[in-house]
């Protein structure tokens, strides 16, 4: 092994320990926008969005060190495609930050008003299964293990079919008591992006099969969200009894 095949090794291993980092931190604004949302804690939820910055700035790091690696070492086959891999999936990342921002925007904007618990408990559940997979996709790519990150994307619907349910049962808040509707829609808001979090590791997992495979996909991944063909006449139908 040359020294400069030693050298571009070493600085792809640096700029997958920048992915994991990345990573790391967006797990955690995740987390801590979810808890903000379940508690109302608007410290949490300011502190989430003064973090974010922090996941800006690691991602153009990690563009930064891409860039000049490809100019450097003029890389082909897996090492050009690891390089690839790590913009797409820092993009990603950033995304997830992003949307865990928004969240926690949200927590500032519904405090004070009333909320049924019962519902920011199954968004709260919901996260869990997103982290769960955006967890499981990021050690995928640290061991470039293709299977797990199938796995990951399999099970894209799950998070899919709890939001669907999540959708129709605040529509159902919404029409009991119209004093729901401003915490329903803000919570409606917060779930889409949870579902969108889980959508970024599913992309995370393709990028994984792209760069051990050098190839997509071939099968388009399933999707559960109905959400967008609900029957029309649903918010006519008469509100549960108590």
């Amino acid at each position: 092994m040359t020294d400069s095949v030693r050298d571009r090794q070493r600085e792809l291993q640096s700029l997958a320990g920048e992915i994991a980092e990345m990573g790391g931190l967006a797990e955690r604004l995740v987390m801590d926008s979810v808890i903000a949302l379940t508690r109302i804690d608007t410290q949490l939820a300011r502190a989430v969005i003064a973090a974010d910055q922090r996941l800006d700035a690691m991602q153009r790091t990690v563009e930064a060190h891409a860039v000049d690696l490809i100019a450097a070492h003029r890389p082909v086959d897996k090492p050009l495609r690891e390089l690839v891999a790590a913009l797409r999936i820092s993009s990603d990342l950033e995304r997830v930050g992003d949307l865990a921002k928004n969240n926690a925007k949200r927590v500032l904007a519904i405090e004070g008003r009333i909320h049924p618990t019962r519902v920011a408990l199954g968004v709260e559940h919901m996260s869990d299964i997103a982290l769960e997979q955006l967890k499981a996709v990021l050690d995928a790519f640290t061991s470039q293990d293709l299977s797990a990150a199938l796995e990951v994307r399999n099970r894209d619907d799950e998070v899919d079919a709890i939001y669907t349910s999540i959708f129709r049962e605040l529509l159902t808040y919404m029409m009991e008591d119209p004093r729901n509707i401003t915490f329903c829609t803000h919570l409606l808001f917060c779930a889409k992006n949870i579902e969108r979090i889980g959508d970024h590791a599913t992309n995370i997992a393709e990028n994984i099969h792209y760069l051990v495979t050098g190839e997509q996909p071939a099968e388009a991944r399933v999707k559960a969200d109905t959400s967008a063909y609900l029957p029309a006449d649903f918010t006519s139908k008469p509100p549960r009894s108590s």
